[in-house]
């Protein structure tokens, strides 16, 4: 194997035999062959749910840099489920993950999960635990005969890129700054609390706390320098 990535480079002095130590990967098609077939018996057994396990929300990348893409998550929120009105216990047996810790911070991630949640209920087909004694919500048994196995993932993500003609750049996006532009609102977002305390503080003191603080300041430092004989202050 090709020595990868900021790693010492490896000049080893080989000893004790190592003709006889050379990793070798002749049971690769072995191995290719057995993980199929465990697929296709892990398949068998769960028949007829899906082959690959549960329904998993659509959810945002982390992070600035990767937050454009969408990819599958661990679990559906409790939000999420009450607004299609499964409960968590419930979920669980009809091939839905729950993940407990996750929250919901935008409408929109909400909409997009609680959509997905009624698009699969919409298609779900359950099976009653006694076919002579269904009970309310269970399948017909003419729905039953029209049940098939999902072999891939359930409800598959769709990354949609949209493709924006060519065309002219204007002077307002020449003029825009888009870095200076996104920093900006960031520090917005990260001074917002400081700020609307100094404000406060400044109401709270008849809207002229700064300036005496200000006018302070500057009678010490006049203060100083009358005791200094009028030049320690230039000094400093």
């Amino acid at each position: 194997m090709a020595p990868k990535r900021n790693n010492i480079i490896p000049n080893a002095h080989f000893h004790k035999d190592w003709q006889t130590r050379v990793r070798t990967w002749f049971n690769q098609p072995a191995r290719k062959e057995r993980r199929r077939q465990n697929r296709v018996a892990k398949a068998l057994a769960c028949t007829p749910r899906p082959a690959s396990g549960l329904l998993r929300p659509i959810v945002r990348c982390p992070t600035l840099r990767y937050n454009k893409k969408v990819r599958l998550g661990y679990g559906f929120t409790l939000q999420e489920l009450k607004a299609v009105g499964i409960g968590r216990r419930e979920a669980r047996t009809i091939g839905i993950a729950v993940d407990y810790r996750r929250t919901n911070r935008s409408h929109e991630s909400l909409q997009q999960n609680v959509q997905r949640l009624k698009e699969y209920k919409s298609k779900l087909i359950l099976f009653p635990k006694k076919l002579n004694a269904p009970k309310k919500g269970d399948s017909s048994a003419d729905e039953m005969k029209l049940a098939t196995q999902v072999r891939g993932v359930v409800l598959p993500v769709k990354q949609l890129v949209r493709r924006e003609k060519a065309r002219a750049v204007t002077d307002d996006e020449k003029k825009f700054e888009v870095y200076k532009y996104l920093r900006r609102v960031r520090a917005d977002k990260r001074l917002k609390g400081a700020r609307e305390k100094k404000a406060r503080e400044a109401a709270e003191d008849g809207g002229i706390g700064a300036g005496k603080r200000l006018k302070g300041a500057r009678e010490k430092k006049a203060r100083e320098a009358a005791e200094d004989g009028g030049i320690g202050a230039g000094r400093r």
